[in-house]
């Protein structure tokens, strides 16, 4: 099987780059920006960085799931890709966040889930789940650039 199209979505923000990624490269701060659809963080292994874990509860579409998501490659200060495993191994997806400058200062923050690896029994539903991904993933740039506005960022390794 060919893996679907990855779900891309974006925000820009007035934040520097260089500030924006230290608070991602904290594992543990995701949860403040996507506890809408990933609950019950566990996080573990180095605070920042390859080798960055966080054991949680994914939601969507009233259906619930345990994933690993592992910071597996970096390149500082401007992009951290993420997989992410889940249905008991059945489903592997890869999530990078790139930074890129904005021409008059702050910041492009582009997120891309791509599934890699998806269920047989899930396959029909792939439409689906790319609309709820998209969705989801659209609301957590919202937040994000939420926490980067009100200055509540301070969560550091």
């Amino acid at each position: 099987m060919t893996p679907p199209q990855p779900v891309t979505v974006f925000i820009d923000v007035p934040q520097p780059r260089d500030a924006v990624y230290d608070y991602l490269d904290v594992m543990a701060n995701h949860e403040a920006f996507t506890d809408h659809m990933l609950t019950n963080w566990r996080v573990s292994g180095p605070p920042t960085g390859i080798g960055s874990k966080a054991n949680v509860t994914t939601k969507a579409g009233g259906m619930t799931d345990e994933a690993e998501i592992e910071v597996f490659e970096v390149e500082p200060g401007r992009m951290i890709r993420e997989r992410s495993i889940a249905a008991k191994g059945k489903r592997i997806a890869h999530g990078t966040y790139t930074l890129s400058d904005l021409p008059d200062g702050g910041t492009h923050i582009e997120f891309e889930f791509a599934l890699q690896k998806v269920p047989a029994m899930e396959r029909p539903l792939l439409p689906l789940m790319r609309k709820l991904l998209r969705t989801g993933n659209e609301k957590a740039m919202q937040r994000l650039a939420a926490l980067l506005e009100s200055g509540q960022t301070a969560k550091a390794a």
